[in-house]
């Protein structure tokens, strides 16, 4: 963490609130990234980086700085947004038979966030447990280290790594299953007569 970050935790945590907008500034873009990839939805990301970062705030006297104050953030960040995940799943059913009921078009906005999602490594993270794609993300789309990501899910970086590895594999188990239903999808349409 830089002398900067440091200089303006320990003024917050003295009481000096405003030095609590450089934090915000500095982590709002990553953290909504971090949030965006794991609930796969811009509009619960923006709420959850707000929230996540009220959460930081209101517990930033029990940070210490032999963590990483990144790894600390993003733990927040993770717990947060598996809590969103379990409730999404939760009303899932119910969310389910509204959508059937409403056949209304989607606004441009939600047409372009389907096919940011709509890819097959998307469609592959939906597959994976929050634990695996949580991990996925970490490493591939955010690029902490095995150490860092250790710190966020306290594990060791040896847990992670094998984790990771595992997780590596499904992915591109299912990705590959999901090219050879698109490839077998489109033989079976170049036989159908028209």
């Amino acid at each position: 963490m830089d002398e900067e970050t440091e200089y303006r935790i320990r003024r917050v945590q003295a009481g000096e609130i405003q030095d609590y907008v450089y934090i915000v500034q500095k982590y709002q873009k990553q953290i909504f990234m971090y949030c965006w990839r794991l609930l796969s939805s811009k509009q619960e990301a923006e709420d959850a980086v707000q929230d996540v970062l009220v959460k930081a705030y209101e517990k930033i006297n029990l940070y210490k700085p032999e963590v990483n104050f990144t790894s600390w953030v993003y733990k927040i960040a993770y717990y947060h947004c598996i809590n969103i995940i379990r409730r999404k799943k939760m009303h899932q059913k119910w969310k389910f038979s509204l959508l059937s009921q409403d056949q209304s078009m989607n606004s441009p906005a939600e047409m372009l966030e389907q096919r940011l999602f709509n890819e097959p490594l998307s469609r592959a993270l939906e597959k994976l447990n929050v634990a695996e794609r949580n991990l996925l993300v970490l490493r591939v789309f955010e690029e902490k280290s095995f150490a860092e990501i250790g710190e966020i899910l306290n594990k060791s970086p040896e847990a992670v790594k094998k984790k990771f590895a595992r997780t590596k594999i499904k992915i591109q188990k299912m990705m590959n299953s999901t090219e050879e239903e698109r490839c077998q999808n489109y033989n079976i349409l170049l036989k159908t007569k028209i």
